[in-house]
């Protein structure tokens, strides 16, 4: 756990460090996290206690003393696979319960740890999104004793539709604000503002604006959600990762049936507009060439045109127009469904996610349990104690079962492969090397048989000899 916690301290390292935050907060933060750290840490501590334990059993010659008082490695390791299976009930509990709960607060302690300060929220070299004054703001710098000193500032306004209207540059900026006040005040200087002009009719194809320049500019941004912070304030927002089993099993059901819905009608949509499927007609056929000589001189079609094309049956001055018209159709239904492909391939990933997350919790607990049948008879068979030869092949042997969980979970949830089997290809992966080295530890054998190897290329070189 000391490990992985540093290695969060790397990963949130911009949203922690230089904001002025207490060491309350940031304790409460890698407090929260811990629980979302247990997925990773108590598989790799099955593995490696396992390891240790009975490797240091092996060293010293228990399990000798043990067989030969008629006690098998099965009833000597009965009471920790009793425990073993308890403690994966415990995991999937903790991964049901605590984690979901620790993610909905880790959640909203990063959302308002920017909300501290109005100069905390401006992150240096990237747009910040100031969302109650609907605007974004960066910086090249900031400075000063609270940061409120601020270089090369571009500030983007936008309207109620989230479209930019207005856009203001200025060399230097300075931000006062007042703790008793919800107004923070922002002087820009020595700047240029540019702002569309909006209009209506044929001049709104002419994109007018207007430019002014300045030397000093403020402005009133009112921040009442920054300045009047609960940092356990709870938020709706919800992930995957926030929810427990029968939350995940509610929502992947509606999330299938919106999906579906959403695809029928579209297809419904896309039919209608291009009149495809559409039910032919009953024709009579008695009637059926009259009708068609009928159509064809109404049309006057011209000489060169093949009855067989449709496009033939037109005038050559009407042909032009329907290849035109059939374009601009055909055009406008692919750009539809592009811009729905990317609509549709979120909400099939956060169905996936979701599926995904469910199946994790349950291959957590499992995996507690297999990486004990693999660690246990692996320290059996090496005979080694210690945090020597043991550390590092719990190391290798969890980083590959905790790179494989990494590179299942991204190809799920891209949809290469099934959510299911990304969540459970870990340990299906080591389910059969702990079936094996449990079967070489009961029956006293070592990791590798190098003797069968030699004597089996011994045979091939001789068959060799007999041949030549």
């Amino acid at each position: 756990m000391f490990i992985f916690i540093f290695q969060s301290i790397w990963l949130f390292i911009d949203d922690l460090a230089g904001k002025g935050l207490d060491l309350m907060i940031i304790g409460k933060f890698f407090f929260y996290k811990m629980p979302e750290l247990t997925e990773k840490v108590l598989p790799l501590t099955v593995l490696l206690a396992s390891l240790l334990t009975f490797g240091s059993l092996a060293e010293n010659y228990e399990f000798a003393a043990m067989k030969a008082s008629g006690i098998s490695l099965q009833r000597a390791m009965l009471s920790i696979i009793v425990f073993i299976v308890f403690l994966g009930g415990v995991t999937f509990y903790f991964a049901n319960s605590v984690i979901p709960a620790s993610e909905q607060k880790i959640y909203n302690l990063r959302r308002n740890i920017a909300k501290l300060k109005p100069a905390v929220a401006i992150t240096e070299g990237v747009f910040s999104d100031f969302e109650s004054a609907d605007m974004n703001i960066k910086v090249d710098k900031k400075h000063g004793d609270n940061d409120n000193f601020l270089d090369n500032v571009i500030i983007h306004q936008k309207t109620k539709s989230n479209i930019n209207f207005r856009v203001i540059k200025a060399k230097t900026g300075e931000l006062k604000s007042s703790e008793d006040s919800d107004i923070i005040q922002l002087q820009l200087n020595d700047g240029h503002l540019y702002q569309t002009v909006e209009t209506k009719g044929k001049e709104k194809r002419k994109f007018p604006f207007a430019k002014a320049t300045f030397e000093t500019y403020t402005m009133n941004i009112d921040l009442t959600e920054f300045n009047n912070v609960d940092l356990e304030e709870e938020r709706d927002i919800q992930t995957d990762k926030m929810k427990n089993v029968s939350r995940l099993n509610k929502d992947i059901d509606s999330l299938k049936k919106d999906n579906l819905r959403i695809v029928k009608s579209f297809s419904k949509n896309i039919s209608n507009r291009m009149s495809v499927f559409v039910p032919s007609p009953k024709i009579d056929t008695t009637v059926a060439k009259t009708k068609k000589d009928s159509l064809l001189a109404a049309t006057k079609p011209s000489p060169n045109a093949d009855l067989e094309d449709i496009v033939g049956l037109f005038p050559e001055w009407q042909q032009v127009q329907l290849l035109n018209s059939a374009k601009n159709s055909t055009t406008n239904v692919l750009t539809s469904i592009q811009g729905k492909r990317k609509e549709l391939n979120k909400r099939y990933e956060i169905y996936r996610r979701h599926i995904l997350s469910l199946h994790k919790k349950y291959a957590l607990a499992f995996s507690c349990i297999i990486l004990f049948f693999v660690g246990a008879p692996l320290g059996a068979i090496i005979r080694k104690g210690g945090l020597g030869l043991p550390m590092v092949i719990a190391v290798i042997l969890f980083l590959v079962f905790y790179f494989i969980g990494v590179f299942s979970g991204n190809y799920s949830n891209k949809g290469n492969i099934h959510p299911i089997l990304g969540a459970w290809l870990p340990t299906l992966i080591m389910l059969p090397l702990g079936i094996m080295l449990t079967k070489r530890a009961t029956a006293d054998k070592g990791l590798m048989s190098f003797g069968r190897i030699i004597d089996f290329f011994k045979v091939l070189f001789k068959k060799k000899d007999t041949t030549t």
